[in-house]
């Protein structure tokens, strides 16, 4: 194989040095059984946490190119760096620091079961020693494979090595498309994407082959225009063939799957979801899924970023994203050095103490059998006719008492783990008394074991549902009844007992009342209160409008930012009117609309904002759905007591780069939300 890189010439490789040709993949994987899948992910799904390493040339300049400090591994991108000048990095690349058995004692010190290191990233370059490009670490300085010796250390401390590999390629001569601010100094002329994928066939190939086994390949950059499915199967498939064990996550695909689908669906692929940044509030319920997310704000290096994540914060979602049965990739962003930032290793020593002492309850566990606990969060071990129940207690009780509640269990014993001694447990009505010790005895997390008889029996606490909690006139509450349990209720906020009001249809709230609700058997209580308060407002008094005109004020502005900016200190470089609001696919780019919306009766309004990245909207000077911040496409919903008649409105976007997207939505309470007619956005004409 012979191409051109800009600026680097791609080596020809014979098919004896490739070992067996291409390795593309032409069949298709016969189907795989659940035991079979489940037998491959086993490892994994034991394993909870794992360390992310993303490393590059984009070290180098850490974060600041141009006198800007905001950069990481996006740094060419978004400083716009000619290929030509950012190649210049490779000939610095030298990291003579760089000791692999040091970092994978790190990770597994810090109780972590898998590493996954970033074998190419968007920039294209390969800290492997491919054959396929000189674009990589063997032409650099240093020259010593990175990946060969993290294979060794990883295999010589019994951690799991696994790769990181972009299917975007800002370097590649077939990459497409191109960056649009780069168009005039490398042209897209001659460019084949379906060379650029046999090139990315051949490189994973080759880190698949080369490296020994491979726990898990984890693609990325799979949402830009020219990727589709039927690039995805295939690359799973590739993977599969060479490494029939290896895990694949749901970005190898555009149709992301949670799991290789069970009815032969070749569209979503990929063995688990990938939580970007974020913990799902409830997981993700029968899908394997892992949250990967940085110690700071940046994936790559940036000597810049103090904005760095308490170890606190750190075991907490541990304990959080294992409680909801997922995985903790956490990243680490090495120096060009070769050597981690010491807030990273400071923050890898405090995990490991916890994971030393409280592990158990991570590893090998199932998702909390609990919806939630007023101190922390649980994590479930079934063995045989006994279950251990791992209660990771954030918020230590005053009196030495923790509660269990809502579980109809028989107690066998409890114990702090990492503690001499045992706990005292007992019933007490529908829950279980845990005595501890006056004084949290850990910081951040303690975990008390807790044994009992048979699977877990958990009486669930009901949950209220209402369209907002402010009022105009009235509005309708309901109640979910778990099943085989009553719910009594009250409305002045004491607590339900047996002789409340019992639960059977929906609640008509005409006043500031405080819900509270509880689940029953019987005349006793086996359920948490739970609550919602709802307050009677004002609603807020309509605009004056001396001379409407319909549709809304738009400004364009241009501009790197992480959060919505302060549009009153930055000029415009467009400014229109528009009778719609909607997003364009620009990067680096901003909006702000102003004007009027119209309500046609007085009551409480629902708004509902979608956007990638960040939105705001205020009505009437006031913040009703904030969106902000760097995301993919989220909705966020906020509501408003709005007075018949024209309300000030407000919308502030941005996006950096990637996807795109805007749309508002609005509606009163208990209605069906719709966008913003013509008629119901008014702009005053000065």
């Amino acid at each position: 194989m012979a191409a051109m890189m800009t600026g680097l010439l791609v080596a020809p490789v014979s098919a004896a040095k490739m070992h067996s040709g291409n390795h593309r993949a032409e069949a298709t994987l016969q189907k795989e059984t659940k035991a079979q899948k489940d037998a491959r992910m086993e490892w994994w799904r034991e394993a909870r946490l794992g360390m992310f390493i993303h490393w590059g040339l984009y070290s180098i300049p850490a974060g600041e190119y141009n006198g800007h400090t905001g950069y990481g591994e996006w740094i060419r991108e978004e400083a716009h760096i000619p290929v030509n000048e950012y190649e210049k990095y490779r000939d610095e690349f030298n990291p003579v620091k760089f000791d692999a058995d040091a970092w994978v004692k790190m990770a597994k010190d810090a109780g972590m079961k898998y590493i996954t290191i970033t074998t190419k990233h968007h920039d294209g370059f390969n800290l492997f020693d491919s054959p396929l490009t000189d674009w990589n670490i063997g032409h650099t300085p240093f020259k010593r494979d990175i990946m060969a010796e993290m294979a060794a250390a990883c295999k010589k401390y019994g951690v799991k090595m696994c790769f990181y590999h972009s299917i975007m390629d800002w370097h590649h001569p077939d990459y497409l498309p191109r960056r649009s601010w780069e168009a005039k100094d490398r042209p897209a002329d001659g460019a084949d994407f379906d060379r650029f994928v046999k090139y990315l066939h051949d490189e994973v190939s080759w880190i698949l082959t080369h490296y020994g086994p491979i726990g898990v390949v984890w693609f990325d950059g799979e949402w830009e225009s020219t990727w589709s499915d039927k690039y995805g199967k295939p690359l799973y498939d590739l993977c599969r063939q060479l490494q029939p064990n290896v895990i694949v996550n749901n970005r190898v695909s555009v149709s992301r799957g949670g799991s290789m689908s069970s009815d032969g669906n070749d569209q979503e692929v990929g063995d688990f979801s990938t939580p970007e940044q974020t913990i799902p509030a409830t997981g993700l319920p029968g899908v394997d899924w892992e949250t990967c997310m940085t110690m700071n704000g940046h994936w790559g290096y940036n000597a810049h970023d103090a904005s760095w994540k308490s170890s606190e914060v750190l075991i907490h979602n541990i304990v959080d994203i294992a409680s909801k049965g997922g995985n903790y990739l956490l990243n680490v962003g090495p120096r060009s050095d070769g050597t981690f930032p010491p807030e990273a290793v400071d923050r890898l020593k405090a995990i490991g103490e916890f994971m030393n002492r409280s592990g158990e309850g991570i590893y090998d566990t199932q998702a909390s059998s609990f919806e939630t606990l007023p101190w922390g969060r649980s994590t479930t071990k079934r063995l045989g006719k006994t279950t251990k129940l791992y209660l990771h207690v954030f918020d230590w009780p005053k009196n030495g008492k923790l509660l269990v509640p809502g579980i109809g269990n028989k107690p066998l014993g409890a114990h702090v783990m990492g503690h001499e001694g045992m706990e005292v447990a007992k019933r007490s009505g529908g829950d279980i008394v845990v005595t501890v010790p006056k004084d949290m005895p850990y910081p951040y997390c303690t975990t008390v074991e807790l044994w009992i008889d048979g699977a877990p029996t958990i009486y669930r606490a009901p949950k209220i549902s209402a369209m907002a909690d402010q009022l105009v006139t009235s509005v309708s509450a309901t109640i979910a009844v778990p099943e085989g349990l009553a719910v009594h209720y009250t409305l002045d906020g004491s607590e339900p007992t047996a002789s409340s009001p019992k639960y059977s249809s929906s609640i008509a709230i005409s006043k500031s009342s405080t819900l509270r609700a509880a689940s029953f058997t019987g005349t006793k209580r086996v359920s948490t209160v739970v609550e919602k308060k709802f307050e009677k407002v004002d609603p807020w008094p309509p605009q004056v409008v001396a001379d409407g005109q319909q549709g809304l004020k738009l400004d364009e502005y241009s501009g790197t930012w992480d959060t919505l900016p302060d549009w009153s200190k930055l000029t415009p470089t467009r400014s229109t009117t528009t009778t719609t609001i909607d997003s364009l696919p620009n990067e680096n780019f901003g909006r702000r609309y102003r004007g009027l919306i119209v309500a046609g009766v007085t009551d409480v309004y629902t708004f509902s904002l979608n956007s990638d990245d960040g939105s705001r909207l205020w009505i009437d000077g006031k913040l009703v759905v904030d969106n902000d911040g760097l995301h993919g496409a989220v909705t966020k919903m906020g509501s408003a007591p709005l007075a018949k008649g024209a309300h000030k409105i407000e919308i502030g976007w941005f996006n950096q780069t990637g996807g795109a997207a805007l749309d508002l939505k609005w509606g009163r309470v208990g209605h069906a939300l719709h966008t913003p007619t013509v008629q119901e956005l008014v702009f005053e004409r000065l």
